[in-house]
């Protein structure tokens, strides 16, 4: 942890690069340190031309990887910055000068503890990307051919920790100082941000991420992961298979390909449906750059490093969710809400009915091919203020690659609506999870869970009694009162074989 006085001199350094780019606003909303920020707006005064958006991105990727990824994260919570400045983040452009073939290949060795000649059969020393956080390099290798390779960047792990410190710091000033904005939980935000970070700056972690969904998607057709060599990666190195394939928004190369972008889209629609949904663990950067296509029309994408995950309870909600919204159903996609506890019960659930419709029916209304999912969840998560409704972050995660995923889809073709393509996955899902034979079944599962766990309960309950019976009145009490029970309530044995008989034939419909 570093000193009050040393994160005042950073904040001013921060600050004093945000006024030359006139992106100080943000600092300014939050309240954060009003003396430091206007300081450094004296001491830096320079108008630049550009949306707010644009200006903070640009201040940003000045200070270097941290703010970066910082950035992108904020990208996903409109919530906190607005549509337009999280539309303008999202654009931000994570392309680094590289670093050193030497230091790339000294970094190699000493993590896999072994000379580049014995690891790669070639080594390219000119890197294919370079990004905030490490670089990528072509090889190959005698097992597997064609490999990628990628390897941190010198003391990136250090940057990291000493910003996010800082992250944190200003994190809890603005929670101690700025009641109004504890509701947006800063801190949580910040910590969230670092649970990410660490995933990325762990190599091993990214590629158990891929090795997983390459489980899960292995019997998917059109949708392949690349394989991970494990013997070649370690916590700042992972080594997998080489992708070879085109850009999925270049449409060009595509149609000459001979791929017809209606079905990429298809592809690309269904295995986004089957990792949300099915799965619960999906690709949460799919921009264009790290999705391919192969020669075979296989859908492949690359860089695992951020990753979404969703309970079945939180697919079950948002299910609901959009399928209200779909049907026009507002007053079901409120209750869903207070079902999942989102907005506290003391809320007004007519009011908010009446907010949900006020977002669902002006992009609803629209032509099939302009409707827009992720703009739908966007605009909900703007009402939380009002309603108290406290952020999702999986759900904001979700939003943002959705968002992004619509995007290529105009791109491939701005006539067809994306999510249509996938219907019949969708109302086989919903079917199967949230029609009536599903919630029988989960009903049942739940009384038998409950079953389960009656012999503890009893069992607790009876040593409890015990321990307080004996010779004291409370004994005596207790044994007298047991008795009348068992006199004048026992449960008749009609009920027990009416429930046993009913719970039968929940079972026999369910299996």
């Amino acid at each position: 942890m570093f000193s009050a006085i040393t994160q005042i001199r950073r904040l001013l350094r921060i600050a004093r690069i945000f006024a030359r780019h006139d992106a100080l606003f943000p600092l300014e909303r939050m309240g954060v340190a009003p003396a430091i920020v206007g300081l450094a707006r004296l001491l830096s005064r320079r108008q630049v031309a550009g949306r707010p958006g644009e200006r903070l991105a640009a201040a940003l990727e000045e200070l270097g990887p941290s703010f970066i990824k910082l950035g992108q994260a904020l990208s996903v919570r409109s919530d906190l910055v607005g549509e337009e400045i999280a539309h303008d983040l999202a654009k931000m452009q994570d392309n680094l000068p590289p670093f050193p073939a030497s230091d790339a290949r000294a970094i190699i060795e000493a993590e896999l503890q072994a000379p580049i000649e014995a690891l790669f059969e070639h080594f390219d020393d000119e890197p294919v990307a370079a990004a905030s956080i490490a670089q990528v390099h072509f090889a190959r290798t005698a097992e597997d051919g064609d490999v990628a390779v990628k390897v941190l960047r010198p003391g990136i792990e250090d940057r990291f920790r000493r910003d996010i410190d800082l992250f944190l710091w200003l994190a809890r000033m603005i929670e101690r100082t700025q009641p109004a904005l504890r509701r947006l939980r800063p801190l949580e935000v910040v910590r969230i941000f670092e649970a990410t970070v660490n995933v990325e700056l762990d190599l091993r972690l990214e590629a158990a991420a891929a090795s997983e969904l390459r489980d899960n998607t292995e019997n998917d057709t059109g949708f392949r992961v690349p394989r991970i060599d494990w013997i070649r990666t370690g916590r700042r190195v992972m080594t997998l298979e080489r992708v070879d394939g085109i850009r999925i928004d270049d449409i060009a190369a595509l149609d000459e390909a001979g791929f017809a972008p209606r079905d990429i889209l298809q592809r690309s629609a269904e295995s986004f449906f089957n990792q949300v949904f099915r799965d619960g663990f999906f690709h949460a950067d799919i921009h264009p750059g790290n999705m391919f296509v192969a020669r075979d029309g296989a859908l492949c994408p690359v860089d695992f490093g951020i990753m979404g995950r969703l309970d079945a309870r939180t697919r079950n909600y948002l299910a609901d969710m959009l399928i209200g919204f779909l049907e026009r159903d507002y007053k079901r996609v409120a209750e869903v809400h207070f079902e999942a506890g989102y907005v506290p019960a003391r809320m007004s659930v007519g009011n908010f009915t009446q907010a949900v419709r006020s977002i669902g029916e002006p992009i609803l209304g629209k032509p099939l091919h302009e409707i827009s999912l992720a703009r739908l969840l966007a605009h909900l998560f703007q009402i939380t203020k009002t309603f108290e409704m406290e952020a999702q972050p999986q759900l904001l995660l979700l939003q943002k690659t959705m968002l992004v995923a619509e995007g290529v889809g105009r791109t491939l073709d701005p006539t067809v609506n994306m999510w249509l393509l996938a219907k019949p996955l969708v109302e086989n899902w919903v079917m199967a999870n949230r029609g009536p034979d599903a919630r029988i079944r989960d009903a049942v599962t739940d009384a038998v869970s409950n079953l389960e766990r009656l012999p503890r309960l009893v069992g607790r309950a009876e040593a409890v009694v015990e321990s307080m019976s004996g010779d004291s009145e409370f004994g005596q009490m207790t044994r007298r009162g047991g008795e009348y029970g068992a006199r004048h309530y026992r449960t008749p044995n009609w009920v027990v074989l009416c429930l046993i008989a009913i719970i039968g034939i929940l079972l026999i419909r369910v299996l």
